[in-house]
């Protein structure tokens, strides 16, 4: 998730509804390998212990020191993400593994989650080798760039049905459309946010706005069909906007910076989208769609794992288990809220109790705690 998708709420309030949703980041040590760069994120500074460091596997071992819960990014200068880590509370540690080649990088710390965070310039260093991998890593990357495309491949045609119920003013048409359109941008979203510009175009919520900013994409028209009940020239024209940056997407999406430690980090950027926006009702606020996003975060965060697996369960098979154990879990969870299990049509969010989204949540935060180990087992 990039940070501009986030609603703006109070520091106290984000502080307490984060860590709520995000537990998993209080058990982790952070302790870090010897060869570990330590980030110390503040509400005003982001320490940084070495400015130079090996290309390869690169570990951060991160310290919250700030009031606000932070995220910490390692970027390309023109602000593409090779890796990030979300949703890092107030007086607590996350270790962060990524595949790094050498050259020129920021490490940014967002407290509060949003802005451009606070920066600091690195530099990879050893004539752009990196880590050496086995054929079963190169397998993993080559059939996850396959899915990744095959997802975009299928979304554009769902994205047209949408948008041409849009252009004809056919609201009812529309909104039956929209969660379908949705599913493979939901399922890939971390490979599509690190290309930096395309997530605000057409996956912005309002109160993530820049001062200036025009709201485009899915959840300006959301709006639209369900809250503002019409469908003017303006909303006809944003429909073919996101057509035409969804396919910018799908032309991209190939091109896309993948490793095996992006993938297993990927993954849990899935559980920490639905952390912050599916379990708190606030990605599909009117139209109440939020479990159908919750599936496809699922379901991307999985295929990833299972792509890894073969590789992460020689290293650590505990964690192979317990990562069986809960994606399984968790799917049960959402298996309860629809009748036919080989369909998305979910219960409307808004009929979900504050115990059921406890339940959901418990169930994510189960997952998530020992899905930001799978980078790390991974290249061990």
């Amino acid at each position: 998730m990039r940070p501009v998708r986030l609603s703006v709420v109070t520091a106290a309030a984000t502080v307490a509804a984060l860590t709520a949703v995000t537990g998993c980041a209080e058990k982790s040590d952070a302790k870090g390998g010897d060869g570990a760069i330590r980030v110390v994120a503040k509400d005003d500074s982001c320490e940084v212990s070495k400015k130079k460091f090996p290309a390869g596997h690169v570990e951060l071992a991160v310290e919250n020191k700030g009031s606000k819960v932070t995220e910490v990014y390692i970027l390309f200068p023109d602000d593409r993400i090779v890796t990030e880590r979300e949703n890092i509370g107030a007086g607590t540690k996350a270790n962060i593994t990524a595949e790094v080649k050498a050259g020129s990088y920021e490490i940014a710390c967002k407290p509060g989650m949003k802005g451009d965070g606070i920066r600091q310039k690195v530099e990879a260093t050893g004539g752009g080798k990196v880590a050496r991998r086995s054929p079963e890593m190169d397998a993993a990357v080559a059939a996850f760039r396959t899915y990744v495309q095959a997802q975009a491949d299928e979304t554009l045609p769902k994205v047209k049905v949408f948008t041409d119920a849009v252009k004809k003013g056919d609201i009812e048409a529309a909104k039956k459309a929209y969660a379908d359109s949705r599913i493979g941008w939901e399922r890939t979203e971390p490979v599509a946010e690190s290309f930096g510009d395309i997530d605000p175009k057409v996956d912005l919520r309002v109160d993530g706005l820049k001062k200036g900013q025009k709201w485009t994409g899915w959840h300006r028209l959301e709006k639209a069909l369900w809250e503002d009940k019409k469908i003017g020239e303006e909303e006809k024209s944003l429909a073919g906007r996101l057509l035409k940056d969804l396919t910018a997407w799908q032309k991209r999406v190939g091109k896309a910076e993948i490793t095996p430690t992006s993938m297993a980090n990927g993954a849990k950027e899935l559980l920490d989208e639905v952390a912050t926006g599916k379990v708190t009702g606030e990605e599909e606020r009117y139209s109440h769609t939020d479990l159908v996003d919750f599936k496809a975060n699922v379901e991307g965060a999985e295929k990833s794992y299972a792509l890894l697996k073969p590789i992460a369960s020689k290293n650590d098979p505990e964690l192979t288990a317990e990562l069986d154990r809960q994606f399984k879990a968790l799917n049960g969870l959402l298996d309860k809220y629809r009748e036919d299990k080989t369909s998305y049509d979910f219960t409307s969010y808004d009929k979900v109790g504050k115990a059921e989204r406890k339940e959901l949540s418990d169930g994510v935060n189960a997952l998530a705690e020992p899905l930001s180990k799978l980078a790390a087992a991974v290249v061990k």
